[in-house]
Formats: C-alpha cells, sequence, structure tokens
C-alpha cells in the first residue's frame, strides 16, 4: 500500500507542479485578506487593546486556517473531471490499493496546503510585525496538515458520493460560509463581545476550536489548556474523514 500512495502521491503532485493554477488561486483570497482586511481588523484590534503586533499575530494563523478550510475542500472538483474522463473507472481494474487511492491524492493536497501555508508566514513577517516563535509556527503547519487531510478526505467522498458537478459547489458553499463566520477567523469571537447566542453557537463548531489552538501555537502559547481542544478536534476529524474517504473509495472500486 505505501508503494501504491507513492505513486498516486508522485502523480499528483507532479500535475500540480505542471499547472500550478488552481494552487496560486488556493492562495490568492489568504492574500487578499492579508493585504486588504488585515490592516483594518488589526487597527480595530488596536483600539480594543490590542498591540498591531497582537494584532498580525491573531489574523495570521487564522488566514492560514482559511486557506486549507477552501483550498482542501474542493479538491473534490478533480476527481469529478476524473470520474468524467474515465480515469477513475480505469483505476477500477488496475491491482492499485483502494487506500492508496485516496491517501496519495491527500497528502499530496495536505502538502500543498503546508508550502501555501508557508508563502503566507513568509510574506506577512517580511511585511507586517510578526513575532512568532519557530515552535509555534511548526506545530501551526502541522495542525495546517491535518486539517487539510481532513478537509481533502471529506471533499473526495462527497464528490465520489453526489458525482454532479452542480450540486458540489452548491452545497460545498451552503456549508462552508457558516463554518467561516462562526470559526472567528475574520474576527475574534469572544464572551462579553459577542451576542451570548452567536458564541454558544461559535463553540459548536470544530473549525473555531482549531483556528484557537493555531492562534494559541503562534502566539507561543503551550500549556495544555491552550492547545489540547483544538488538538483533539482536529485529530478526531482528521481520522473519521479518512474513514469515511477510505469506505466510499473502496465501494466506488469495488
Amino acid at each position: 500500500m505505501l508503494r501504491d500512495t507513492w505513486l498516486i502521491f508522485r502523480r499528483d503532485m507532479l500535475a500540480a507542479l505542471r499547472n500550478p493554477t488552481w494552487v496560486l488561486i488556493g492562495i490568492m483570497q489568504p492574500l487578499l485578506y492579508l493585504f486588504l482586511f488585515g490592516p483594518l481588523m488589526v487597527q480595530a484590534m488596536q483600539g480594543q487593546g490590542l498591540t498591531e503586533v497582537q494584532g498580525w499575530m491573531l489574523l495570521t494563523p487564522a488566514l492560514i486556517a482559511q486557506l486549507a478550510l477552501f483550498g482542501s475542500s474542493f479538491v473534490g472538483f478533480g476527481l469529478l473531471a476524473e470520474y468524467r474522463s474515465g480515469v477513475v473507472e480505469r483505476f477500477r481494474v488496475t491491482p492499485v490499493s483502494r487506500v492508496a487511492l485516496l491517501l496519495g491524492k491527500v497528502l499530496a493536497n495536505a502538502l500543498q496546503a503546508v508550502v501555501q501555508a508557508m508563502l503566507i508566514i513568509v510574506l506577512a513577517a517580511l511585511v507586517f510585525p510578526l513575532d512568532a516563535p519557530v515552535g509555534g509556527v511548526l506545530l501551526c503547519l502541522v495542525i495546517v496538515f491535518l486539517l487539510a487531510v481532513s478537509l481533502a478526505s471529506c471533499s473526495y467522498a462527497l464528490a465520489l458520493t453526489l458525482k454532479s458537478e452542480e450540486t458540489f459547489p452548491a452545497l460545498l458553499n451552503a456549508v462552508l460560509i457558516p463554518l467561516l463566520l462562526l470559526s472567528g477567523i475574520l474576527l475574534p469571537i469572544t464572551a462579553g463581545r459577542a451576542p451570548d447566542w452567536l458564541y454558544t453557537v461559535s463553540r459548536i463548531n470544530p473549525f473555531r476550536h482549531v483556528v484557537d489552538v493555531e492562534r494559541n501555537s503562534f502566539g507561543g502559547d503551550f500549556t495544555m489548556d491552550a492547545l489540547f481542544t483544538g488538538s483533539v478536534v482536529v485529530l478526531v476529524m482528521a481520522v473519521l474523514s479518512l474513514w469515511w474517504g477510505t469506505r466510499t473509495f473502496q465501494k466506488e472500486n469495488a
């Protein structure tokens, strides 16, 4: 299975390198938020008593989570294109592991998300004041990797389940927009500053906890209270998503 996973991983990475359009498109939205929305948010945070550095330390890791949220959720489009062109059908008659078909693609997507996240961090550090510890940045990238694995697995499973280029994006947007708004990516949702009902609903959103652990690790807070909940949430998401994706690939390629 490891050899098959490597072959699928290499295939998808080479395809991405030959046509990096989707990689560039995926990083554009976080960059626009960073350069066009960031100064406004940081100024608003300064009005609440935070320093400029603290404002950028809140926004940058959140935009990295946004990158994984949207970039990895739409990878199912590529699988739908392969399904329509008969690539998935051809894989059925090969001895390649059905689990490897998913893992190779998911790992390629997750690696691309990590590279994009690194580019955002470097650009933010060059242009804006950041004071993130190396260990915190590395942990933040690990969280991004696991989040991308989770979302890419769900995206592939959903694409194979729906098999519709029209239904797939409509359903994704209906789910992703509320998750984005309730995750505190654009503005932190804190008790006392948000309505009680909005704060309560946001705590149910698993991405809220992932964004929190990214911000805490980026800020150098490595205490159990700061990292435990978000780390457990993202690990559980990764395991459940891989299970769903694996079952879907095995049934589709049986």
